[in-house]
């Protein structure tokens, strides 16, 4: 289960604040797939990094129980000048996990090749995206934070990453960001919207997809200033 009590979050840019979390009350409940919706900058991403962690809240708190992912397919916390295979075994002994079994894992699910050895700064983007993927599904958390992971990589690899997470669903909860109407009905049970700050949430994904899709046509975008 992941808890947000009172939680706030706002951003300036160029004197003009824009709030994307205005006191959110949330209950992610355990074993529970929730879709998360909104428009594009509405602040879905930053709601998973502020779950997650890598991001802080301006107030309020965020509690889990459980073990909880950085956001999958999220690369941010690599270092450039390390291989991919020494980004994964870096990974793995920070969430204590065998770094060989997981090594072996993303060397057969991300298929990079000998470029698993390269430095990551010269892996293209979407090397990038299957390397933090596989090592992302390759530890097994309570709770997966998924922003957009039918966005990575071709066709074929974008069905396996699919399939992988379908497995994984079986024991575990997620929270996923997708603009794929279909892909959160087929990965999802419960679904919430946020727009303008405000978040609502739905036992039923059809219902958070009906509010998003009526969002989406009918209402203006509002930014909320800060006091």
């Amino acid at each position: 289960m992941i808890e947000l009590v009172n939680v706030w979050k706002t951003f300036v840019e160029a004197g003009h604040h824009t709030t994307v979390a205005a006191g959110v009350n949330a209950i992610f409940p355990t074993c529970v797939s929730v879709a998360l919706l909104g428009r594009n900058g509405s602040g879905k991403s930053t709601l998973l990094r502020m779950i997650s962690g890598v991001m802080r809240p301006d107030f309020g708190t965020i509690t889990s129980i459980g073990t909880v992912s950085w956001p999958v397919g999220f690369a941010g916390s690599f270092h450039n000048e390390l291989s991919g295979a020494q980004n994964t075994r870096f990974i793995a002994r920070v969430y204590g996990v065998d770094s060989d079994e997981l090594m072996a894992f993303v060397d057969e699910f991300a298929n990079i090749g000998p470029q698993i050895n390269h430095p990551l700064r010269t892996y293209s983007s979407g090397m990038r995206s299957r390397l933090a993927f596989g090592i992302s599904m390759g530890i097994k958390f309570d709770t997966y934070l998924v922003d957009e992971v039918t966005s990575v990589g071709d066709a074929e690899f974008k069905m396996k990453a699919k399939k992988l997470f379908s497995e994984r669903m079986q024991k575990s909860s997620a929270i996923v960001v997708s603009h794929s109407n279909k892909m959160v009905r087929d990965l999802c049970d419960a679904g919430a919207v946020l727009e303008n700050g405000t978040f609502t949430y739905y036992p039923d994904v059809r219902d958070a997809i009906t509010h998003h899709e009526w969002n989406m046509e009918n209402a203006p975008v509002r930014h909320c200033a800060s006091a």
